[in-house]
């Protein structure tokens, strides 16, 4: 059994395409990564490893949310994460896990939305089917994605074969 976390960066400065890499969190975004990092203490997703994209609000959002989760996994920054398509996302899961069983990969949409969405299965029930639904409507930023595989190597995972066990977004860790 392998375990994914996809995690959107969260909120940051306004889009500046000559410095987009360069994007800093806004202080929304400094919080719901504190929040979201709370949260998967709280629920016992505990990564062994890290896959993050090298740009500055993705690195910020891990920068804020690994000391709320408390584990200490190896930490990857990756520039192939940056703006990664989801086949790129898919490829770099798939190559730099190796033995790790929980692994986090945090990036950028739209390629890290359409990544966790392709890799969701045929829901097994109404409440998957509720979580498939809430991530079909909006992935926002700092939004989290688990995904369990029935599979012994990351090179086996697949599209359509994820059984999406939580969706969470920052304002529904608000709203409670």
């Amino acid at each position: 059994m392998k375990r994914l976390f996809v995690l959107r960066h969260a909120k940051a400065g306004p889009h500046d395409e000559k410095h987009d890499k360069e994007r800093a969190l806004i202080e929304r975004g400094r919080s719901d990564s504190v929040f979201m990092g709370a949260e998967m203490r709280k629920k016992g997703y505990l990564p062994d490893l890290v896959l993050c994209s090298d740009a500055r609000r993705t690195t910020q959002t891990w920068e804020y949310a690994a000391p709320e989760i408390g584990a200490h996994p190896k930490t990857r920054f990756l520039d192939s994460l940056y703006d990664a398509t989801a086949a790129a996302i898919l490829k770099c899961i798939r190559t730099e896990s190796g033995d790790a069983r929980a692994v986090v990969v945090i990036g950028h949409n739209p390629g890290l939305e359409d990544f966790a969405r392709k890799l969701v299965r045929k829901p097994a029930d109404a409440e998957e089917r509720s979580r498939a639904a809430a991530l079909a409507a909006k992935f926002p930023t700092c939004a989290l994605v688990v995904l369990d595989f029935d599979v012994d190597d990351w090179a086996k995972v697949a599209p359509g074969t994820g059984a999406l066990i939580d969706y969470i977004t920052p304002a529904g860790l608000k709203a409670r």
